[in-house]
């Protein structure tokens, strides 16, 4: 049996193991890293840490330490509250807008992995409030990301056309952008349909949160309460009683902007500036400014180390690491090789779709594109195959995958969701991102490959 051979297989033992005895998969991937690295690839101990992804590991610790502080002093209770003003209680809108607000980060510059730390905590936790499936809204983020990731002065766009130019050829920069902007968008109304948007519309409005008054009436039905907004009965918006909602989940009093939530705004928006504007490390940016916040208050920042999501931190960078030792050993080169000398084009190219969606549901999207695409130049080549809608559908299927917990994106929305049973949430991720991986691939091959685009 050949090492590479070999490598894939102790993976899915390391999957079965994880599956059917509970263990932390991030563990398990460790060991097999060791024992992989050592005994079958002949790497020492440098060489197996060579994949652990360190600035993973700070993005996630740095961002969940952040926002784990935002919710210890009410800052995230304060952005739900503002969010649902702003669609004017509508919460079947608030997905969509976190879609077209990542969506819009990316489009403009921000790296995809930026833009979900900075709007999955945010988005997760009105999921919580206000009752949204954490799996739809999570999904929403993370597609948002990706719709606008390939437009011509994205990161993604930037380097997927660069390397089309620098391996000479077709190439149409709108096609790219609007091939990953449509799918996302399709798949990420597909889940809303699924994922509970339609009883979200049949709810209707929600009340915004009020001041309490002297005169408020407590009753579910009365004409005052914060079940309605304006003069109860004629006219008015209607909407859902507060009671259709747990006493936690949706909180009647609008938070009051105190001296920890300012504090907390501002380095929310200097997270922002420092990571579009300057380009500076979303982790490192997020736990320094965690740092300044608990200086300040120190008993809220107690509670939020215990809230990082350690547990999930040792799962992504155990298998990150495991993956990175099948990098070593040449084993995704293989796979792709393997692939790129297939006789029948048409057969080669769907297949080459599927392993940069499998490959890239572990490791770095950009790093699986940037090794896909030049093996498929041999055959483009050829003249069978469109380029242009050869890169557009590699493109898409190394990138859509992103919600797999295993990806950077997936990882933070994983770690980003409050108050969840986060076993459950991660095998909810594993599933859809699976049902992403069986089917995106062979959807945009039939789209964009087989009718020969470019």
């Amino acid at each position: 049996m050949s090492p590479e051979l070999l490598s894939v297989l102790v993976l899915a033992v390391v999957f079965v193991i994880a599956t059917t005895r509970s263990v932390n998969m991030g563990a398990l991937a460790f060991a097999a890293a060791f024992g992989v690295g050592t005994l079958v690839a002949d790497l020492d101990a440098d060489g197996v840490f060579a994949g652990f992804p360190g600035d993973l590991f700070v993005v996630l610790v740095g961002v969940t330490y952040l926002f784990a502080l935002a919710r210890a002093n009410g800052t995230t209770d304060w952005l739900v509250h503002a969010a649902v003003r702003m669609v004017r209680g509508r919460v079947a809108l608030i997905p969509w807008v976190m879609f077209a607000l990542t969506g819009a980060l990316t489009a403009i510059g921000a790296v995809s992995p930026a833009a979900v730390a900075i709007v999955a905590p945010i988005a997760l936790s009105f999921a919580v409030r206000y009752g949204i499936s954490p799996l739809l809204m999570g999904a929403m983020v993370v597609h948002g990301a990706q719709a606008g990731g390939f437009s011509p002065i994205s990161i993604y766009g930037s380097i997927v056309n660069g390397i089309v130019e620098r391996e000479k050829l077709p190439g149409s920069e709108i096609t790219l952008f609007l091939a990953s902007l449509l799918a996302n968008l399709a798949i990420a109304a597909v889940v809303f349909a699924v994922c509970g948007g339609p009883k979200l519309w049949r709810q209707g409005t929600v009340a915004e949160p009020v001041a309490p008054s002297a005169k408020e009436d407590d009753e579910p039905g009365g004409g005052g309460g914060a079940g309605t907004r304006g003069s109860g009965g004629g006219g008015g918006t209607r909407t859902a009683p507060v009671s259709t909602l747990s006493r936690t989940d949706a909180p009647a009093v609008a938070v009051p902007l105190t001296a920890p939530v300012t504090a907390t705004l501002v380095c929310l928006a200097a997270l922002v500036v420092a990571v579009l504007g300057f380009d500076l490390d979303a982790g490192l940016t997020a736990i320094t400014l965690a740092v300044l916040l608990s200086t300040v208050w120190p008993a809220d920042s107690r509670r939020a180390v215990t809230e990082i999501a350690w547990p999930t931190v040792l799962l992504i960078c155990g298998v990150l690491t495991y993956v990175g030792v099948l990098d070593e050993m040449g084993t995704i080169t293989w796979a792709g090789e393997g692939v790129g000398g297939i006789g029948v084009p048409l057969l080669a190219a769907v297949l080459l779709c599927y392993i940069g969606a499998i490959v890239s549901a572990f490791a770095s999207s950009v790093g699986i594109m940037g090794a896909l695409i030049p093996l498929a130049v041999p055959f483009l080549a050829q003249g069978e195959i469109g380029a242009v809608g050869m890169v557009a559908a590699l493109a898409v299927s190394a990138t859509v995958v992103d919600v797999s917990p295993f990806s950077t994106n997936g990882a933070l929305v994983l770690a980003a969701a409050p108050d969840v049973d986060r076993e459950r949430f991660f095998r909810q991720l594993m599933t859809y991102g699976g049902i992403v991986v069986a089917a995106v691939p062979a959807v945009v091959w039939l789209v964009m490959v087989v009718p020969g685009w470019g």
